[in-house]
């Protein structure tokens, strides 16, 4: 019995290209949640409803610390002694150096600034 060689180079090869095509249409399917990694965005009533230091968690902890103590971010223990809740406010709003802006709701934005300058 002869057999030829070619034969399953040539099986391994045509599944291999089409599992490649099977998997290439499963992740067009399924782009948006590969790209958000597999993280939903929290909703607008999740928000409203958020305490200050629950914002703080979600978006802020990466920069200024879990302990406030800054890092690619100041430090902001103290900061209200500082500068006052309006300059707080403005600088959560409208970001300022790496900080990009609008972070924080337009509505928690008030009681995040005061929560913000009570930071000791």
């Amino acid at each position: 019995m002869n057999r030829n060689p070619l034969i399953p180079f040539l099986l391994i090869a045509v599944l291999g290209i089409g599992l490649m095509f099977l998997l290439s249409f499963k992740g067009i399917g399924d782009h948006e949640e590969l790209a958000s990694g597999g993280e939903e965005e929290p909703s607008t009533e999740d928000v409203a409803n958020a305490t200050p230091e629950e914002i703080y968690q979600q978006n802020c902890i990466t920069c200024h610390g879990e302990n406030y103590e800054g890092g690619a971010g100041p430090a902001l223990v103290g900061v209200g002694d500082k500068i006052g809740v309006d300059e707080i406010k403005t600088t959560i709003q409208q970001g300022k150096g790496i900080m990009p802006a609008g972070l924080v709701p337009d509505e928690k934005l008030d009681e995040m600034a005061e929560w913000v300058s009570q930071i000791k």
